[in-house]
């Protein structure tokens, strides 16, 4: 009994931390069309990653910033602005959704294995083809909604 008890305790509930990257200009928001991933190819998402283990969410959001679009974001410019609660099929996810301010760069796409399209939209006219997750957590941040769920 002892050690059924010990094996319930050892098997937590793990759920994925992910980072992703708002960027605007005026009313206009980055978005980067996903590729040969196996998830979601085809649409626009924000730039964004999983944590690595060993690292603050802000250092992941710096790297993801610098991996993905090669840009160096100031840690002072970073907002957390949105955290959303996301069920999949298989597994759960808490996204972490940052607004950037201040940045050194000019965005571009530093993994064309993996994003073949990245440019400027206007915040009142996103892709029809936006992750709906990612246009739902969009609307948030315009509403100043903190937190939110999706797909339960």
């Amino acid at each position: 009994m002892a050690t059924r008890h010990h094996r319930q305790q050892t098997q937590r509930f793990k759920v994925i931390p992910t980072v992703y990257l708002v960027l605007r200009r005026r009313n206009h928001i980055l978005l980067a069309r996903r590729c040969n991933t196996g998830f979601h190819d085809g649409e626009y998402s924000l730039p964004a990653g999983h944590l690595d283990g060993k690292e603050t969410l802000v250092q992941a959001v710096i790297r993801e910033a610098k991996e993905e679009i090669g840009i160096h974001l100031h840690r002072g410019g970073l907002q957390l602005a949105h955290v959303m609660h996301r069920k999949e099929r298989k597994e759960e996810r808490v996204n972490f959704f940052f607004v950037g301010t201040r940045w050194r760069g000019r965005p571009r796409i530093m993994e064309p294995l993996k994003c073949d399209d990245l440019r400027w939209f206007s915040l009142r006219d996103l892709p029809a083809n936006t992750i709906p997750y990612v246009r739902q957590a969009i609307a948030c941040l315009m509403q100043r909604d903190a937190y939110s769920e999706y797909g339960w």
